[in-house]
C-alpha cells in the first residue's frame, strides 16, 4: 500500500485502535503508539515494507519532537531556571557525567576507539524527553517530586545536546573520511569544514536563533497579531519553528535543539501563551506518529540475528541509567516508590540519540553496522522502559505505596480536647484557625502534610500530624467531645469521606465544610451538609462592596445588599442543586435565578434606605466629630 491518503489512513486508523486498547490496560499512550507502530511495521502487517521507508517517516515525524521542544522552551522562564538551578545542575549534570563516563569505560574495555565510544556513552546518557513528560503528565505528576526532579533531568539532557553536537566534529581523526551517503540528500553547509570550524559554526548558529528570537520574533507577531486573524498568527507560530528547524539543519544540527532555544527566549513573550495554544494540537498529533515510527523501525532481522549483542546493551544501559538515576534520588531524599519510578522512567535511551548517531555516523566516527546496532537498541529501550514502568505501576509500587503509608502515617498523640476540631491549615485553614484564636476560641488542629506541620509549629501553632479521614485520630482528638467539626481541605474527595465518616461515627458534630464551587456544594448538599462555605464567594462580595464605595455608595447600603446577596445567592443553590444532572434545565433555572436576584436588589435599591446610610461612613464620622471638636473649643473661647 501507497501513496500519502493511503499511509494517512493506515497511520490514523492503527493510532485510533491501538491507543484506547493500551490506556484502558494502563499502558499509557506512549506504549500504545509504539505498539501501533510495530503492528504497521515490515515485521507484521507490513504497511512500511522496508527500513528506508521507515527512516524517512521517522525523520518526517521528528518534528513532533521539534514541537514538544520549544513549546517546553515557552514554559521556562528564567526566574522559573533559576529556581530549579540545583536539580538541573546537580542532579542532571551528575547524571550525565556519571552515565557517560561508565558507558565511556565499558566502551574502552570492549576495544571501541575512544572517538566513537565516547559519542557512544554521551549518546547513551540522554533520556526521552517525550515518553517520560507525556507519562508524567497522563499520571498527573508533573508538579509532584518526582515530576519536578525528572523535569530537571530532562531540561539538562536536552541543554547538554549543545555542547554534545559540539564535541563531535572534533572528534574526527585526522584524514578521515566522511561516509558516503545518497548524493540527492541534503547535508550540512558545514560538513566539508575541519573539525574546529564546524565547532564555531555550530556555536554561531545557535548565536543566530538567540538574535531572531531576541529582535525577530517579536515584531512579526506582534505585526500578524494586528490583522487580527487566528489562522495567520498559527501560520506564524509554525513559520518560527519550522524556519528554525530548517536553519538547523542547514549546519547539521538538531532541529528540535533550536526550537527549544527559541521557545526559552519566547518565554517572556506577551504572546507566548497564544503560542502555545496554537501549537499544542500539532504537538500532540506529531508526537504520536513519531512514536508509531519508532515501533516501525525497530530492525527485528538484526534483533533476531544478533538477539544476545543487542539485548545485551538494551538491558545494560537500562540497568546503568537506573542504578545512577536510584543513587542520585535516594540523595534527593525521594521515596521509594518515587525513587523507582523516577530511576526506571529515565532509563531509556532518547530520541536525540538518533539525531547523534546519524551526525556522527556522517562525520565517519561510526561505521554503518555499529550505526545500525545502536539504533536498534534506542528503539527498543525506548518500547521497553515504558513496558517495565506498567509492570512497576501494576506490581511493586502499589505494595510500596502502602508500606510506606504505614511507615510515614504514623500520626502523632493528641493530647487536648478541645470544642472545635479543624482539619488542615493550609492558607484556607489557618485564616480560620487564627480568627478562632484571636477570639478566644482553642481549636484542636490537624493537617496531614508533615512539610507544612513542621513549618506551622515554628511559626508557634499547635498542630499534629495526621490523617483526619481517619475514625480513629478523630476520636483521640476528642470528636466525642467536641461541638464542631470544620473541613478547610481543598479535595472535594477527601471531604466527601470526612462527611461519611462523621455520619457513622460522630454524628452529634456540627460540620461545617468548605467548597471551591458550585458543583462541590452540590455535591455536598447531596449528602445532607448544610454548613457549606464556598471559598471565593465572600471574597467575591468583599470585592464588589469595595468597587460600589469607591463609585460613592454609602456603606450602609453597601453592607445591606451585599448581605441580601449573599443570602439569595445561597438560597438559589438549594434551587439549582436539583437541575445540576440535566444542563439545559440547569442554564433556565439559573438564568431565572439570577434575574430574581437582580430584581430584589434593584427593589432593595428603590426603597430609598440610603438617606441615613452615611452614618456608616467612617470619613462622615471623622467630619462629624471633627465639627463637634470645634464647636467644642469655640465655646470654650467664646467663655473664656
Amino acid at each position: 500500500m501507497s501513496g500519502f491518503f493511503a499511509n494517512a489512513v493506515v497511520y490514523i486508523l492503527a493510532a485510533i485502535v491501538c491507543v484506547p486498547i493500551a490506556k484502558r490496560l494502563g499502558m499509557g499512550s506512549v506504549l500504545g503508539y509504539l505498539l501501533a507502530g510495530i503492528i504497521i511495521g515490515p515485521y507484521l502487517l507490513g504497511f512500511i515494507t522496508n527500513e528506508g521507508q521507515g527512516q524517512d517517516i521517522m525523520h518526517a515525524t521528528e518534528f513532533g519532537v521539534v514541537m514538544m521542544l520549544f513549546l517546553i522552551g515557552l514554559e521556562l522562564e528564567p526566574k522559573m531556571l533559576w529556581r530549579i538551578k540545583d536539580l538541573i545542575l546537580r542532579i542532571g549534570l551528575s547524571q550525565i557525567l556519571l552515565t557517560s563516563l561508565i558507558v565511556f569505560g565499558i566502551g574502552i574495555l570492549v576495544q571501541i576507539p575512544w572517538q566513537a565510544a565516547l559519542a557512544i556513552s554521551l549518546s547513551m546518557a540522554l533520556s526521552s524527553t517525550a515518553i517520560v513528560l507525556q507519562s508524567l503528565k497522563e499520571k498527573n505528576q508533573m508538579n509532584q517530586p518526582l515530576g519536578k526532579m525528572s523535569f530537571g533531568v530532562l531540561l539538562m539532557q536536552d541543554i547538554a545536546v549543545i555542547p554534545i553536537l559540539a564535541i563531535l566534529p572534533l572528534l574526527v581523526v585526522q584524514g578521515a573520511q566522511l561516509v558516503e551517503t545518497d548524493p540527492e540528500q541534503m547535508h550540512g553547509l558545514i560538513d566539508q569544514l575541519p573539525g574546529w570550524a564546524q565547532t564555531l559554526s555550530i556555536f554561531g548558529a545557535i548565536g543566530i536563533v538567540i538574535l531572531l528570537g531576541r529582535y525577530g520574533f517579536g515584531p512579526l507577531l506582534n505585526f500578524v497579531a494586528k490583522t487580527r486573524l487566528r489562522e495567520l498568527f498559527t501560520a506564524s507560530a509554525l513559520l518560527i519553528v519550522v524556519g528554525i528547524s530548517f536553519l538547523m539543519e542547514l549546519v547539521g544540527l538538531s532541529p528540535a535543539l533550536g526550537a527549544f532555544l527559541a521557545g526559552v527566549i519566547l518565554a517572556n513573550s506577551p504572546y507566548r501563551h497564544a503560542l502555545e495554544s496554537d501549537l499544542e494540537p500539532f504537538k500532540g498529533l506529531l508526537l504520536g506518529l513519531f512514536f508509531m515510527a519508532v515501533g516501525s523501525t525497530i530492525n527485528f532481522t538484526l534483533i533476531f540475528n544478533e538477539a544476545s549483542t543487542i539485548f545485551s546493551i538494551t538491558f545494560g544501559i537500562i540497568l546503568i541509567k537506573a542504578l545512577i538515576l536510584l543513587i542520585l534520588g535516594k540523595i534527593k531524599k525521594l521515596k521509594l516508590s518515587s525513587n523507582l519510578s523516577f530511576a526506571i522512567g529515565l532509563s531509556q535511551v532518547g530520541e536525540f540519540s538518533f539525531v547523534t548517531y546519524a551526525f556522527a555516523l556522517q562525520l565517519g566516527i561510526f561505521s554503518q553496522s555499529m550505526s545500525d546496532t545502536l539504533m536498534a537498541v534506542t528503539a527498543l529501550s525506548m518500547t521497553i522502559s515504558p513496558i517495565l514502568m506498567v509492570i512497576l505501576d501494576l506490581t511493586i509500587l502499589p505494595k510500596l505505596d502502602r508500606n510506606e503509608e504505614k511507615k510515614e502515617q504514623k500520626m502523632d498523640d493528641v493530647h487536648e480536647k478541645n470544642k472545635v476540631l479543624l482539619i488542615g491549615f493550609g492558607h484556607f485553614g489557618s485564616t480560620v484557625g487564627r480568627f478562632l484564636r484571636a477570639s478566644g476560641v482553642e481549636a484542636t488542629i490537624l493537617d496531614s502534610d508533615p512539610e507544612r506541620v513542621e513549618y506551622l509549629r515554628k511559626l508557634g501553632f499547635k498542630v499534629y500530624f495526621g490523617d483526619g479521614t481517619r475514625a480513629e485520630l478523630l476520636e483521640s482528638a476528642g470528636a466525642h467531645e467536641a461541638s464542631i467539626l470544620i473541613s478547610a481541605i481543598d479535595d472535594r474527595e477527601i471531604s466527601k469521606v470526612l462527611v461519611e465518616i462523621c455520619k457513622e461515627e460522630f454524628p452529634h458534630l456540627e460540620v461545617m465544610i468548605r467548597a471551591k464551587n458550585r458543583m462541590d456544594a452540590f455535591e455536598l448538599m447531596d449528602m445532607g451538609v448544610e454548613n457549606i462555605y464556598r471559598e471565593n464567594l465572600d471574597t467575591s462580595i468583599k470585592m464588589g462592596e469595595d468597587a460600589l464605595k469607591k463609585l460613592g455608595f454609602r456603606a450602609h447600603t453597601v453592607h445591606r445588599l451585599a448581605k441580601q446577596f449573599h443570602d439569595y445567592d445561597e438560597a438559589s443553590l438549594k434551587v439549582l442543586v436539583n437541575f445540576k444532572h440535566n444542563r439545559d434545565e440547569y442554564i433556565s433555572k439559573t438564568k431565572q435565578q439570577i434575574e430574581i436576584q437582580e430584581s430584589l436588589i434593584s427593589g432593595e435599591l428603590s426603597r430609598k434606605f440610603s438617606v441615613n446610610d452615611h452614618t456608616w461612613d467612617s470619613e462622615s464620622i471623622k467630619e462629624a466629630v471633627k465639627s463637634e471638636i470645634g464647636n467644642t473649643k469655640g465655646e470654650e473661647r467664646n467663655r473664656k
